[in-house]
């Protein structure tokens, strides 16, 4: 028999239980359906794994970062355990073990889904699956040869899982560069092929970083302010939380030993080949780091912050192999980001866009009225995925799904 369920919230990540802990304050009855446990996602990178931003940015509602280091960055672990604590305090109406495998819209009003527990109807479902869905691999990756080892980010724990032997690391976004930066730690020869990322200095005057994004209005930029929808799929800004946070991009990268490569085109067995666009690849980032700090320099002068320093690059040797013959390497790892998966299991038409992203307004499907999305890149804003945001969406959807006056889109 279908179960019957009012409101069905999909995910038991920061977007879910950001979307149950406002629901269960105005008192809307629902559901969380998990997949795995409370903090999958999270459970599922790397053994080293922490934050980039720093941990007074964990903003949930009703339960900010309340520890004693909240300039640190909170390791795998203790990001799984802050969401355990989170959802316990409210007693969010968790179930785990449970995967969705398809949703489609009812033959009336409402929706349909097939779960590993059975099928359930419901009239409202909000879909907090992740910003990050579906490893992506460039197309030459079906040029290389089936014996040697190849793995996305997801499958990645520690550098003493992998075969002995030099590493060649495809995508220099965040995850790409901390894993390159830790397998050299570990000894291993790496190869980075580069792509396009912006980048900055951890510490900007006395401030992290994300403080000046946050502060200028740079994380409450809308979809709009990008070039293009598919500048969506930019890699975030460079750097890392680890050793209490330091610079970490191709300078840095480089120096260390790390040697740097164009992107990824093509491959033929053990023989990988990359684009002599290194150089590009560089200026690209620079660009995009003196525009970010001009962009501070205008808050810091209409605000009467002290203006911020900002130092002219450091030098980088752009020439680069376009060939690496790749016998006795240990392993390929894919670390080219994430793309958007709902397609695959959710059945609305016309309810995503080309990339895969939901078409909607402010987090409601067009086409499938009921249908919501929480915790999706840019949904909104810049902000929309990250901790420090993603409670705002949250109450939005909250909001509408309880027919708060002036909720409606």
């Amino acid at each position: 028999m279908t179960r019957a369920i009012d409101v069905v919230v999909v995910g038991a990540g920061q977007a879910g239980l950001s979307v149950s802990h406002e629901l269960a304050r105005r008192d809307v009855d629902h559901i969380v359906l998990e997949r795995g446990r409370v903090g999958q996602t999270w459970r599922g990178r790397w053994d080293t794994f922490c934050l980039v931003t720093p941990n007074w940015t964990v903003r949930l509602p009703g339960h900010h970062y309340d520890g004693d280091d909240p300039d640190g960055y909170m390791a795998r672990d203790e990001i799984v355990a802050y969401l355990e604590r989170y959802a316990s305090g409210f007693a969010a109406p968790v179930e785990c073990g449970v995967e969705v495998t398809r949703l489609r819209q009812g033959p009336g009003a409402g929706f349909v889904l097939e779960t590993s527990s059975g099928e359930l109807a419901a009239r409202t479902v909000v879909l907090t699956t992740g910003a990050y869905q579906r490893p992506h691999r460039p197309a030459a990756a079906a040029g290389l040869a089936a014996g040697l080892l190849q793995l996305d980010v997801d499958d990645y724990r520690n550098p003493a899982e992998l075969p002995a032997g030099p590493v060649l690391v495809v995508g220099s976004g965040q995850s790409g560069c901390q894993i390159a930066e830790e397998l050299h730690e570990a000894g291993r020869d790496v190869f980075l092929s580069c792509g396009r990322a912006p980048w900055l200095t951890r510490r900007i005057g006395e401030h992290d970083f994300i403080w000046w994004a946050d502060r200028s209005g740079f994380l409450d930029d809308p979809v709009d302010v990008l070039d293009s929808p598919a500048d969506r799929l930019f890699a975030n800004l460079l750097a890392t939380g680890h050793g209490g946070g330091h610079d970490l991009h191709l300078r840095t990268l480089q120096a260390q030993g790390v040697r740097l490569l164009g992107r990824f085109v093509a491959a033929d067995g053990r023989r990988a080949r990359f684009g002599d666009d290194l150089a590009a690849t560089v200026a690209w980032g620079d660009d995009r780091n003196a525009k970010m700090m001009q962009r501070f320099a205008r808050w810091a002068d209409e605000t009467g912050v002290p203006r911020p320093d900002a130092p002219t690059p450091a030098p980088i040797d752009t020439n680069s192999a376009d060939e690496l013959d790749l016998d006795g390497f240990g392993a390929v790892l894919f670390a080219g980001g994430f793309r958007p998966d709902y397609a695959s299991w959710v059945e609305c038409e016309n309810a995503f866009d080309e990339l895969g992203f939901p078409i909607h307004l402010d987090g409601e499907c067009t086409t499938a009225p009921g249908l919501h999305f929480v915790g999706v890149h840019f949904l909104r804003k810049r902000r929309s995925s990250l901790l420090i945001g993603v409670g705002e969406d949250a109450a939005i959807t909250a909001a509408r799904i309880a027919g708060e006056p002036g909720s409606a889109g």
